[in-house]
């Protein structure tokens, strides 16, 4: 009897060893089922894959930069992590045909990681730290897109910069005179578009103006803006008046702070712009270093514009694939 009822005990133990096991091979089938469902393949770019997961983490780093993404629709938001994410990934596959891994030297990512935590107003890197820590991004995804971003741009200057033509002469006509006046600067923030017909240029401003007022300038540049500013909501540096082509002047001149343009026609684009702030500085202009800001600020917008039609070039010879 004794061994009988180490016997029965010995089964008793095996069942509940079973018993318990089941449920556990259960639970791992389901959260791996789940886990299968909610991060799906989304996109094919050429051959990479994008799953639901990527443009979900695309999305936590976009609300990072710019809060006012949650104003907008999930599904305004879906497009928008959706483009951006695209929009990288082209500029990476076409950056690996030149070098071998996308790097840049420490200080100098430094020194952009500081740009873009100044530009969300945090003095310090350790605050920018604790913010992405709270919104859960990694740093780490920060400092490759702003990697392939740098990169990208010694591309396209290595690319174009022999294609870019200042005219000095006429540079230095704006500045002569400009001593003992008043310097204006704006504080601007841009949305940057294209349209396949000027016919619907009217309906698309009126779509883009609608955003605008109902959820802020910021959101419709994330919505609307093919710029690389769109992921901070179009935001620029300060710009001086006198930087500016004679058509953006007289557009701008005729705004208040918290204002924005109608659509102003471009070479590549339509561009609105708005006035965040606006400053008057008393300063006497030294010549020489004011006609180097205006050929590096005429410099950069003619490099936006190759950028910008290169990208469009090599976006064409790209398979993308929706699933």
């Amino acid at each position: 009897m004794k061994v009988h009822g180490e016997e029965t005990m010995q089964s008793k133990i095996c069942l509940n060893k079973k018993l318990i096991f089941l449920p556990l091979l259960y639970l791992i089938l389901f959260l791996s089922n789940l886990y299968a469902i909610e991060n799906k393949i989304v996109l094919k770019i050429n051959n990479e894959i994008v799953t639901s997961l990527d443009i979900k983490n695309e999305i936590q780093y976009l609300k990072s930069l710019n809060p006012s993404i949650k104003n907008l629709s999930q599904e305004k938001i879906n497009l928008i992590g959706k483009n951006s994410l695209i929009r990288e990934k082209i500029k990476e596959n076409e950056i690996l045909k030149y070098v071998e891994n996308i790097q840049i030297e420490k200080k100098i990512l430094d020194k952009l990681i500081n740009n873009r935590y100044s530009k969300l107003d945090f003095s310090t890197k350790n605050q920018f730290l604790e913010y992405l820590k709270i919104n859960q991004v990694d740093i780490n995804i920060i400092e490759k897109k702003i990697s392939i971003e740098a990169v990208w741009n010694q591309l396209i200057y290595s690319k174009f910069s022999s294609k870019v033509k200042i005219d000095e002469n006429n540079l230095k006509k704006k500045i002569k005179g400009l001593n003992d006046k008043k310097k204006k600067s704006y504080l601007l923030s841009e949305i940057f578009f294209k349209i396949s017909d000027k016919k619907i240029l009217n309906t698309k401003y009126d779509e883009i103006k609608n955003i605008i007022l109902e959820n802020g300038f910021e959101s419709a540049a994330l919505t609307y803006s093919i710029s690389d500013s769109s992921e901070i909501g179009g935001k620029l540096e300060w710009i001086e008046e006198n930087s500016l082509n004679k058509t953006i002047k007289e557009n701008l001149s005729k705004l208040e702070k918290d204002s924005f343009t109608r659509p102003i026609f471009t070479q590549n684009g339509y561009l609105i712009l708005k006035i965040r702030d606006i400053k008057f500085t008393q300063i006497q202009y030294d010549e020489e270093s004011q006609l180097k800001k205006l050929i590096d600020y005429e410099t950069n917008q003619q490099l936006n514009q190759y950028s910008n039609n290169y990208f469009n070039k090599i976006k064409k010879d790209i398979i993308i694939n929706e699933f």
